[in-house]
């Protein structure tokens, strides 16, 4: 009798412990992230531009992420937890983790640079192309203005 009580009540109790709630947050890209806590996450970029994130601040650059309350159940059961677990595998069919690896430092590289030339032409004081004889032609507003946009295009472009 006293063995049945026992595991009535410890049944009872792995039962209400193993529901939880969805919580989502957004990293610096904009890709969505599910977790079953709430606990505090911090994240923060590396020098090639992957995402790292950690329940601890160890990092100078760490930010602590605003957790959103998403659902109440399991992390399993949320479809759009489902399709995150598929997209974080970046890897193109056939490609090995290696050249994964440097696929995407080659893509972080030309993301941070093509911001950092955008934010080169957005401080200059005015744009100019070189001519042939090597003399600095400058651009109109106009031009500068539809220089600017197609920069930002390609920031976007890289960047994603």
């Amino acid at each position: 009798m006293k063995q049945s009580i026992l595991i009535t009540i410890l049944g009872m109790g792995i039962c209400v412990s193993a529901h939880a709630d969805v919580w989502k947050w957004i990293d610096v890209y904009g890709d969505t992230h599910y977790v079953d806590t709430n606990v505090p996450i911090y994240t923060w970029l590396d020098e090639v531009g992957k995402v790292h994130f950690s329940d601890k601040p160890g990092h100078e650059d760490a930010v602590s992420v605003m957790l959103v309350w998403h659902s109440d159940g399991y992390l399993e059961e949320s479809p759009e937890a489902a399709k995150q677990t598929k997209e974080s595998d970046n890897a193109y069919p056939g490609e090995t983790e290696a050249e994964r690896e440097e696929r995407e430092k080659a893509e972080a590289y030309y993301c941070r640079r093509a911001e950092e030339i955008y934010n080169s032409y957005l401080n200059a004081p005015r744009l100019y192309k070189t001519s042939e004889s090597g003399e600095r032609v400058y651009l109109s507003d106009e031009e500068s203005a539809a220089t600017l946009e197609e920069t930002k295009a390609r920031v976007a472009e890289l960047c994603k």
